[in-house]
């Protein structure tokens, strides 16, 4: 569905193109939730532990930059992660303000347990896209995400 504004031809563009976008990603997003590769978690524990299986242990703040999400969103994801003895915080030996998150044993079998049937989930949506669409839409996707003053400082280098 196109935008209904009737305004300068690069806004009605602009507008048109992040229509399709937001649409294309909800649509993805709900057809790899329609797999249920993630029982009993959220959208953002799922992410969380997948940060930390990928990334290993992490302060409370840099998942929440991995995750674009706020400090009081992500402390309610980490303390229900917690209850469940999937994570547990520590406190940074270096720096006693930041708290670290690691996971217990129960978290890493959990995501090693479920992350397989999720990534094979996602590359059997992304397959209708070509390897090279699929690259060139990520580094859209990236140029994007960093905005102008990213793509500004780059056509200076």
């Amino acid at each position: 569905m196109p935008t209904h504004f009737t305004g300068r031809a690069d806004e009605i563009l602009a507008l048109d193109t992040l229509i399709k976008l937001s649409r294309a990603a909800n649509s993805l997003l709900a057809r790899i939730a329609h797999h249920n590769t993630h029982p009993d978690l959220t959208v953002s524990q799922f992410g969380t532990l997948e940060a930390l299986y990928h990334l290993g242990t992490m302060s409370q703040s840099g998942i929440c930059d991995k995750l674009l999400k706020s400090g009081g969103n992500t402390t309610l994801v980490i303390d229900n992660l917690e209850k469940r003895d999937l994570v547990r915080r520590k406190r940074d030996p270096n720096d006693r303000r930041v708290v670290m998150v690691e996971l217990t044993d129960d978290g890493l079998e959990l995501i090693r347990s479920i992350f397989p049937r999720h990534a094979a989930v996602v590359a059997e949506e992304m397959s209708i896209l070509s390897p090279e669409e699929r690259r060139q839409l990520g580094e859209l996707c990236k140029k994007l995400g960093k905005g102008r003053s990213a793509s500004a400082s780059n056509s200076t280098e």
